[in-house]
C-alpha cells in the first residue's frame, strides 16, 4: 500500500514532528549552555598547566583534603596534582548545577509551560496522546544532556587530560543532567503551574546540594551522597579512584523521575496535577484592590522562595568564614593562586566576604529577570487581556511590576548579608552587620542591569527576555572571569560589568562605576517601556 501524502512519515509522522518542534525549541539554550560547560572545564585545565602545575606541595594539598570548609564548598579534593583532578573539583559543581537548573526549566517550559499555554490543545487533537508528547520530550532532554556531556569531555580531552576521566566526568555530566531533567518532567505533571512545578524542581536541586555538602563535610553523613546526584559524582572520583559503580546508581536516578512522570500523565486530565487545591475554599481578596497590590501578590512568594535560598547559602558561607581564613592564613600560596583567579583578598573576613557578595549578583540578577519573564508568561496565556481592556496605561501596568521587583531585590540582597552577618557571629568571625549590608549593596547596579535588559527585551523581544536578561550577570561574569584568567587585553574585561565591582566592604565603593551602570539600566528600562506601551499583546 502507498504511503499517503498527508503523512510522508507513516503513522509516526506527528510523533516525529513534535520531537524536530522540541529539539527546536532547546537546541539553542543546550548549545551555549554546552558552550559554557566546556569552555569553563577547558579553561580551568588550561590554568592549571600555566599556574598552578608544580606550585602547591603535598602538605598544602593534604591540608586542603582535611579542611571542612573547603569539602563543604567544593566537595573533597582528590587527584589535584592532575589537571583533570583539579578542573572536575574546581569547577565540578557550578557545572552539574548550571546544567541540572538548564534541564528542570527546559522541562517545566516544554511541558507545563506549553499546556498552560494551551498548545497541548492542539497537538493532542489528532491522533497522539499526552503520554507521546513526554516521551518525546524526554528524548529531547537526554539528547540534550548526551551534548552537552560530550562537549564537556571532548573539552577535557583536547586539553590533555586523561581520556577515562574525562569520560567519567561527561558520564556525571549526562546522568545529573538527565536527572533533574527527569525531575522537572515530574513535577509538571504533580502541580497545576508552570512556576509552581518550577519551584518545586528547584528545591529538589537545593536539597541535593545541601545533601553533598552534608556527605562530605561531616563523615558521620556520608552516606547522603548515595542519595543525590552530586554526591555520587563526587564518589565516581574521575582521574583519581575513577569508580564505575555510582554511575549505575546515577543511572536509577535518570529513570525513575521520567517513569514516574510517564505513569502519572497517563492518568491525568489536560490541565489537570496530581496535586490540586480545593476549590470551594474561602475567597482571598486581600491586595486585590488596586494594581501594586496585585504586583505585591504576586510576587510575595517567589521572592519569599528566593530569599530562603539565598539567605541558607550566605549562612553557610558566614559560618565558615573563620575555618577558610585559618587555612589561608596557614597555606598563604592558596590565597596568591585564588587571586590570581579573580579571587583576590581572602585572607581577611572583609576580603572573603568581598568575593562571595560579588557572586551574589548572580541569583540577584536571575531574580529580577524571572520576574520579567513571568509578565511574558502571563501576557502569553492571555491572563492580562482583561486588565489591558481597561483604561489603564502599560505604562503603569509595568512600572508598577518593575518597582516592586526592585523591592524584592532590596529584600534578597538584605537577607543574603544579613545571613552572612549571622553566620559570622556564630563562627566568631570578625563581621560587622554593617560591612555586610554595604557588600550585598555593592552588587545593586549590576542586578540591576539584569533587570533593565529584561526590560528591554520585553518591549522589543518578549520571546527573548530569558537570554537577553542574563546577558549581564551570566554573560557579564563569565566574561569577567575568562578575561582574567587568560590574560586578556584590559578592554576586553573592561566590558563586563563585574569589572567595575569594587572589593566592597574589603575597599570603599566605585561610586562612579555604580552610577553609570544605574543609568544604564534606567535607560533600558525607559527603552523597553516605550516598545512595550506600543507594541501588541503575545498571545
Amino acid at each position: 500500500m502507498a504511503t499517503s501524502t498527508a503523512l510522508p512519515g507513516g503513522v509516526f509522522a506527528p510523533g516525529r514532528a513534535v520531537a524536530r518542534l522540541t529539539r527546536r525549541q532547546t537546541q539553542r539554550g543546550a548549545l551555549f549552555v554546552a558552550a559554557v560547560a566546556a569552555g569553563m572545564s577547558a579553561l580551568v585545565a588550561f590554568q592549571y598547566r600555566t599556574t598552578f602545575a608544580d606550585t602547591v606541595d603535598s602538605g598544602a594539598i593534604r591540608a586542603l583534603a582535611e579542611n571542612p570548609a573547603i569539602r563543604v564548598l567544593f566537595g573533597p579534593p582528590l587527584a589535584l596534582s592532575d589537571p583533570g583532578g583539579f578542573t572536575v573539583w574546581r569547577t565540578g559543581t557550578p557545572i552539574l548545577v548550571l546544567c541540572g537548573v538548564w534541564a528542570l526549566l527546559a522541562a517545566t517550559r516544554l511541558t507545563r509551560g506549553a499546556e498552560d499555554a494551551g498548545h497541548w490543545e492542539l497537538l493532542l487533537g489528532g491522533r497522539l496522546r499526552p503520554l507521546d508528547l513526554l516521551v518525546r520530550v524526554t528524548g529531547t532532554l537526554w539528547l540534550a544532556a548526551a551534548v552537552i556531556a560530550v562537549g564537556v569531555g571532548t573539552a577535557l580531552v583536547v586539553t590533555g587530560t586523561d581520556a577515562l576521566g574525562a569520560l567519567l566526568h561527561a558520564a556525571c555530566v549526562f546522568g545529573t543532567t538527565a536527572t533533574f531533567g527527569g525531575v522537572g518532567l515530574l513535577t509538571a505533571q504533580l502541580v497545576s503551574s508552570r512556576a509552581a512545578a518550577t519551584w518545586l524542581a528547584s528545591a529538589v536541586v537545593g536539597v541535593g546540594l545541601l545533601l553533598r555538602m552534608l556527605a562530605d563535610g561531616v563523615a558521620a553523613f556520608a552516606w547522603a551522597a548515595w542519595f543525590t546526584p552530586f554526591g555520587l559524582a563526587a564518589r565516581v572520583a574521575p582521574y583519581a579512584d575513577n569508580r564505575v559503580a555510582p554511575l549505575f546508581v546515577l543511572l536509577l536516578f535518570v529513570v525513575v523521575p521520567a517513569a514516574s512522570a510517564f505513569a502519572v500523565v497517563a492518568r491525568r486530565d489536560l490541565g489537570g496535577a496530581v496535586i490540586v487545591v480545593s476549590g470551594t475554599r474561602a475567597p482571598r481578596t486581600r491586595l486585590l484592590g488596586s494594581v501594586a497590590g496585585f504586583a505585591v501578590r504576586r510576587a510575595a512568594a517567589p521572592t519569599a522562595g528566593w530569599a530562603v535560598g539565598i539567605g541558607a547559602y550566605f549562612l553557610l558561607i558566614g559560618a565558615l568564614i573563620s575555618s577558610i581564613l585559618e587555612f589561608m592564613d596557614e597555606n598563604p600560596r592558596f590565597a596568591e593562586l585564588a587571586a590570581t583567579a579573580g579571587f583576590g583578598g581572602l585572607g581577611s573576613a572583609a576580603g572573603f566576604a568581598a568575593a562571595m557578595f560579588a557572586l551574589l549578583a548572580l541569583p540577584a540578577g536571575g531574580y529580577a529577570e524571572s520576574r520579567i519573564s513571568a509578565m511574558v508568561a502571563d501576557e502569553k496565556a492571555r491572563r492580562w487581556t482583561a486588565l489591558h481592556a481597561l483604561p489603564l496605561s502599560r505604562y503603569y501596568s509595568a512600572g508598577t511590576e518593575i518597582a516592586v521587583t526592585v523591592g524584592g531585590l532590596v529584600v534578597l540582597l538584605v537577607a543574603a548579608a544579613s545571613a552572612m552577618w549571622a553566620g559570622a557571629v556564630l563562627a566568631g568571625a570578625p563581621l560587622t552587620l554593617g560591612d555586610a549590608l554595604a557588600g550585598a549593596a555593592n552588587v545593586a547596579p549590576v542586578a540591576l542591569l539584569a533587570l533593565g535588559a529584561a526590560v528591554l527585551a520585553l518591549g522589543w523581544r518578549p520571546d527573548a527576555v530569558d537570554v537577553i536578561g542574563a546577558i549581564p550577570v551570566v554573560g557579564g561574569f563569565l566574561l569577567d572571569v575568562l578575561a582574567q584568567s587568560t590574560g586578556a587585553p584590559g578592554w576586553i574585561r573592561q566590558i563586563s560589568p563585574f569589572a567595575h565591582l569594587a572589593a566592597v566592604p574589603d575597599t570603599a565603593p566605585n561610586w562612579a562605576a555604580g552610577t553609570t551602570l544605574t543609568a544604564i539600566t534606567i535607560a533600558a528600562i525607559a527603552i523597553g517601556m516605550y516598545g512595550y506601551a506600543r507594541r501588541d499583546l503575545q498571545g
